[in-house]
């Protein structure tokens, strides 16, 4: 058992150094880790600490039995002390087998940590610089429409006081054609009163003419 003990102590040692180290075979090792840790995994993992705590205890009592005989007086044979060097041998290794299974599972657990919020930080990252991509298109979106409106401006300016220009053209020319019209009925008022008197003067030389013609037939 001894040896078994020494075995999983080197194993385990191995693999702490693999783990701290960033080797090609830390990522295999991590694989194989979160596959055991699925399932029934931890449930084979925890029974098998269990048992070898139990099989700890069992060899600590089996030593606190020993050293009590030998506190009450009773001379230790050399098998009771050679049972006693095995037990706390036993109990030394197994206490420190539990220790690197404990530091191994921590160890892990603080990788896959590290490297999700390795993960989280660049997905972070690129957000960010998608943000300031957006923000800087964004600003030569706003720069390229103020640039816009300021034209757009210009020439709402522009057709105001060119609306304006029309419109005094417009209010002229309706003033001239009122004056015109003005004009106009006045030539025709001219018109009629001359048609009027021409009409007058017609009748005036008809009677005239017919005046001495019946002087005559007289």
């Amino acid at each position: 058992m001894i040896q078994l003990l020494y075995s999983v102590i080197f194993a385990e040692m191995a693999l702490i150094l693999l783990l701290l180290f960033k080797t090609p075979l830390r990522k295999l090792i991590i694989l194989t880790f979160d596959r055991i840790k699925r399932g029934r995994g931890p449930v084979v993992v925890k029974t098998i600490g269990a048992t070898v705590f139990v099989v700890l205890i069992s060899s600590v009592y089996s030593l606190l039995s020993i050293q009590r005989r030998s506190e009450d007086g009773a001379v230790l044979n050399p098998t009771d002390q050679v049972l006693a060097s095995k037990h706390l041998l036993e109990a030394s290794l197994m206490g420190f087998v539990l220790f690197l299974s404990l530091m191994i599972d921590r160890l892990h657990h603080y990788i896959r940590e590290l490297r999700l919020l390795r993960k989280t930080m660049e997905t972070a990252k690129k957000q960010n610089r998608s943000f300031e991509d957006g923000k800087t298109t964004n600003g030569e979106e706003v720069k390229a429409l103020g640039e816009e409106i300021a034209v757009l401006k210009a020439k709402i300016k522009k057709l105001e006081s060119e609306s304006e220009s029309k419109g005094k053209e417009l209010k002229s020319a309706q003033a001239q054609t009122e004056a015109l019209r003005k004009s106009a009925d006045g030539f025709l008022m001219e018109y009629d009163r001359l048609l009027e008197d021409n009409q007058n003067l017609r009748n005036q030389l008809e009677s005239i003419g017919h005046s001495p013609e019946g002087k005559k037939s007289m």
